[in-house]
């Protein structure tokens, strides 16, 4: 469903800031997968997001959505393909238009449309895909977005990238800007609708426990390589200690990121 094939990118090259942010980078995912991504601060993971969705060209090796080479597709093409929600809830949505208007603007990409209208038909099916969200938002689907809390312009933006059956969707930190009990919520709503969509998916997350709860598949990331890919018992038997002694061996080092090891 999507493969990355010998990937590299590096940044300022010939620099003294030159970065190798992808290594060489192999992975294939298939359709229904929802992996989680773990790793310290500047192992590549928010890279690998980006050289999917298009951010940027990639140095080397390719990029197969779906039985399609996007390698050198532009990124608003992909969008059409691809849903992508970062962590920040101001990311991702027109804050100055109403819930209502911000559905129809994402709807616009599964008929391949520069443009959206309203109509009746379309209103009272986002009535219906906001109600599975149990957040009230059904009833005010005329409140402009700025106007929302964080959980619920996140809740917004979900279904905004979702609403048009992308093949991929990629979540970067989506719950990370949120209180505990506001993630925890967006985490079941996220659950909800991959399952129900079977939208293959990757998440980057910084907990370990949801990491390993989440999805049907872990994989771990340092210095743009994947070091680590667990799915089925060996997963279930995993654990924080178990995660950072594999680091270790492989890496011959100490796992130094307190984000992932107080999570």
């Amino acid at each position: 469903m999507l493969k990355m094939i010998n990937v590299s990118k590096t940044f300022y090259k010939g620099t003294a800031n030159e970065k190798k942010a992808l290594n060489h980078l192999n992975l294939t995912l298939e359709q229904g997968d929802f992996v989680t991504i773990i790793g310290s601060n500047g192992a590549g993971k928010s890279t690998l997001f980006n050289a999917v969705g298009g951010s940027f060209l990639i140095d080397s090796g390719a990029i197969i959505l779906n039985g399609k080479n996007i390698t050198t597709m532009p990124e608003y093409k992909r969008a059409y393909e691809i849903g992508r929600l970062m962590q920040d809830p101001m990311r991702g949505t027109a804050p100055s238009m109403t819930i209502e208007e911000n559905l129809a603007l994402a709807f616009t990409r599964k008929a391949k449309k520069s443009f959206f209208a309203l109509n009746g038909t379309d209103s009272a099916y986002f009535r219906d895909v906001l109600s599975t969200l149990d957040l009230g938002l059904e009833n005010r689907m005329k409140t402009k977005v700025k106007n929302l809390s964080g959980g619920q312009r996140q809740a917004v933006t979900l279904l905004m990238c979702t609403i048009a059956s992308p093949k991929l969707l990629l979540l970067d930190e989506h719950t990370a800007a949120l209180d505990p009990a506001t993630a925890q919520r967006i985490l079941q709503i996220t659950t909800e609708i991959v399952s129900e969509s079977k939208i293959t998916t990757m998440m980057i997350t910084h907990d370990i426990k949801a990491a390993l709860a989440l999805g049907n598949r872990t994989i771990m990331m340092d210095e743009g390589e994947i070091i680590l890919d667990i799915k089925g018992e060996e997963r279930e038997d995993m654990s924080l200690n178990k995660l950072m002694s594999y680091y270790s061996n492989k890496k011959h080092k100490e796992f130094s990121d307190d984000r992932i090891l107080l999570s």
